[in-house]
């Protein structure tokens, strides 16, 4: 199995940042992926959390950052939104984007799951966060990578 940075080749990992890039034109909001081969604790929820809290996606003007969040040997993923877009969408709001990331995910089509999971992520959050022409980009658009 690949180091978790090289899970995805230089050029898929530009077609993800590409895929953020894209969804972020659509909303104000920030999308972050994070990947790394097992998760570290035993809720996949929990772990995510403190990987939101790492990239800094709480600290959004309008606390309206996500995380897809993958520990791949695991075959473990979650996507994680901040209390802004929880005060906003219903509680099944993530749903969507989570059954299609894992029809992807059970086919070990990770790097289009994440693509299309992405951009519903911006479809879904510009009803809420529409993009503003004063918008700016709080945070990197890179990939992350665990241990």
């Amino acid at each position: 199995m690949p180091t978790d940075s090289l899970f995805f080749s230089e050029e898929e990992q530009q077609y993800l940042i590409e895929a953020i890039q894209e969804a972020e034109k659509q909303t104000s909001g920030e999308v972050k992926v994070h990947i790394e081969k097992k998760c570290q604790t035993a809720d996949v929820m929990e772990r995510a959390k403190e990987v939101f809290l790492f990239l800094h996606l709480h600290q959004t003007a309008e606390r309206n950052g996500v995380l897809f969040y993958l520990a791949y040997e695991d075959r473990k993923f979650a996507v994680l939104g901040d209390k802004g877009i929880d005060e906003k969408v219903p509680a099944d709001f993530w749903n969507s984007t989570k059954d299609l990331l894992r029809t992807h995910f059970a086919n070990a089509q990770y790097l289009e799951g994440l693509r299309k999971g992405i951009e519903e992520a911006g479809l879904q959050l510009k009803k809420h966060f529409p993009y503003q022409s004063d918008d700016i980009n709080e945070l990197p658009d890179d990939i992350s990578f665990g241990q």
